[in-house]
């Protein structure tokens, strides 16, 4: 089972895919999809809805997690949001996988065990639950990851999946 999670953006949308089989999880891919500020608005829309297009073509989740935006202080950068959140939701939908939404601190809960940790304790903590041995930068790229696993900590494991 494959859960790509989503920390939305339309300047830098954070993606990570992470493989559960059994009890084991294990991180498949992560980044960033960048559009450019330059361009105008549906342009760079288009653009994030085909590399989510081609995320789920690629990787085939069942299931698209995504951080839930609660409240930004910058409205533009909120719209921003809330748009590449629909884009990837319709996507997602569209593909036949199950959508799921997380807010942040729901997701710092389930992976650093605090609702108000930091980001380098989310990165950390993340790098610790995958095995990975390098930093994950952009910062994106992390807080994606967690999303995923925040979906598998709330799941667990699927039916018909043993160890």
């Amino acid at each position: 089972m494959f859960v790509l999670g989503i920390d939305p953006g339309l300047s830098r949308c954070g993606y990570g895919v992470v493989e559960k089989r059994g009890h084991r999880q294990r991180a498949v891919a992560a980044g960033v999809v960048r559009t450019d500020t330059a361009d105008n608005t549906p342009d760079r829309l288009a653009e994030l809805q085909g590399e989510i297009r081609s995320l789920i073509r690629d990787f085939t989740p069942s299931v698209v997690a995504l951080e839930r935006v609660l409240f930004q202080t910058n409205v533009r950068t909120a719209m921003g949001v809330g748009q590449a959140s629909g884009i990837v939701m319709a996507e997602a939908i569209n593909a036949g996988c199950k959508v799921v939404e997380y807010s942040p601190n729901e997701i710092k809960l389930a992976v650093a065990g605090d609702g108000s940790a930091d980001k380098d304790q989310m990165e950390h903590m993340v790098r610790l639950l995958l095995d990975i041995k390098k930093p994950l930068r952009p910062v994106d790229a992390a807080d994606a990851l967690g999303i995923a696993l925040t979906y598998l900590a709330h799941h667990g494991i699927p039916e018909g999946m043993g160890a």
